[in-house]
């Protein structure tokens, strides 16, 4: 029985690794740096928001550990670990070097390395390969073979997971190896591609995609705004056409590990080869403006009732950077506070999956103290959270950060409302 040990055990390597073990054909062995993660998962905690890993994690017998020692013998290593950004936009590639450097120690010939990280084209070739083959003696391509398959995960997603989403794979040799690695696990298509640097691109390209329509549309909602349309009716009309449209929606801004993060992977390297991804880095500078934007329709609903922002008293619902799952990261909400509290304004924030930031332990608690209301993330545990704002006499605005509400019961009510190109 082949060995496989997964390095980082957070919203990728956990249920990838819970994956292969409930395959219950290899040795499975989970590696994190963090103490409290891995205490959590051999204690059944599931410490991400995932209903199908925090079942798996039930039923199945996972071995956890910081000890290093315990991936030595691995047939098969599996790189999992955070690619982040620096304050620059640069990217940081140390978690990847610090993996590497790892795995290094115990590489043996015959072995191969799959990185799932989100990178760069060239990622592997340049960073990883340099570090794995320093630290073992070893070279790649002759006594180990590199791999990359890209992750694709979607918190809180009921329908896509990590055994039915499709993967892309490539590798320096024996890349139907890898494949059929994935197959032995995963009920998904299996796509073999000719070099690790196309499997790497595939991401970066997903990504970049959705940001730019998310920019697209971001963008539109500043000129509807302005122009006095209604951009959420506009894309539903426009969604109808069957082909040739797909639909992306305004809102205060772009979350998560990937979209903010992998276009600057893509821009940095092409600029290091010379060519200026011009159109890459207006959506980032667009969709990064979306936090002050949102705020900024606040000033102009309490313009229109002849109030400072200072003085009232706001409710941020929302802190994650999606719903529905308790993941704060590159959260624009936490963007919107920041700004806020800069401004002075008196904020109180809920938040029902980050109870530990929140002001208050329930929705109704920040309602009733407050004089504006801005929804920056929706969760289906606030219900119709339309009905529930209007309950309150002393709520005079409503900034609509995630076009959920009910515009119109919300303006008949006489309530100011103002959303994102809406």
């Amino acid at each position: 029985m082949q060995k496989v040990s997964v390095i980082g055990l957070g919203y990728v390597g956990l249920p990838l690794a819970l994956a292969i073990e409930r395959s219950k054909k290899y040795k499975v062995i989970g590696f994190d740096i963090s103490e409290e993660q891995v205490r959590k998962i051999n204690n059944k905690e599931c410490p991400v928001t995932d209903d199908i890993a925090e079942k798996d994690l039930n039923e199945l017998n996972l071995y956890a550990t910081t000890n290093s020692k315990d991936l030595m013998n691995t047939d098969i290593y599996m790189i999992c670990v955070p690619t982040p950004v620096l304050e620059d936009y640069t990217p940081d590639y140390g978690y990847v070097i610090s993996a590497g450097k790892t795995v290094s120690k115990y590489l043996k010939k015959g072995s191969t390395v799959i990185l799932e990280s989100t990178v760069n084209p060239g990622t592997c070739e340049e960073v990883l390969i340099p570090v794995l083959e320093e630290g073992s003696k070893l070279k790649a391509g002759k006594d180990f073979n590199v791999a990359m398959c890209p992750e694709r995960i979607n918190p809180g997603d009921p329908k896509w997971n990590v055994y039915n989403i499709a993967r892309n794979v490539g590798s320096l040799s024996n890349t139907k190896e890898v494949a059929d690695f994935y197959r032995s696990f995963l009920n998904a298509e299996i796509n073999e591609v000719s070099s690790i640097k196309v499997a790497e691109a595939t991401k970066i390209v997903e990504n970049a995609f959705r940001d730019i329509n998310f920019a697209y549309v971001n963008e539109l909602a500043k000129s509807f705004d302005v122009l006095g349309i209604d951009l959420v009716e506009t894309l539903k009309g426009a969604s109808n056409k069957p082909f040739s449209f797909l639909v992306h929606w305004p809102s205060r801004g772009i979350g998560g590990h990937c979209i903010p993060v992998d276009p600057h992977y893509l821009i940095n390297r092409a600029a290091e080869s010379g060519f200026d991804h011009k159109f890459l880095k207006i959506a980032r500078e667009v969709n990064n403006s979306m936090p002050t934007y949102t705020v900024g329709r606040l000033q102009e609903g309490l313009n229109e009732i002849e109030r400072s922002i200072k003085g009232t008293k706001v409710g941020l619902l929302g802190l994650s950077y999606k719903s529905n799952v308790a993941d704060l990261r590159e959260s624009p909400s936490l963007k919107i506070l920041n700004i806020l509290k800069d401004m002075g304004v008196d904020v109180v924030s809920y938040d029902p999956y980050i109870p530990d930031m929140s002001d208050v332990d329930t929705l109704e608690a920040v309602l009733d103290e407050v004089d504006a209301v801005i929804l920056s993330t929706y969760h289906n545990i606030f219900g119709d959270l339309t009905k529930e704002i209007l309950r309150r006499k002393n709520i005079k605005v409503v900034v609509d950060g995630m076009n959920k509400l009910d515009k119109e019961e919300i303006k008949g009510k006489g309530v100011v409302y103002r959303g994102i190109g809406r």
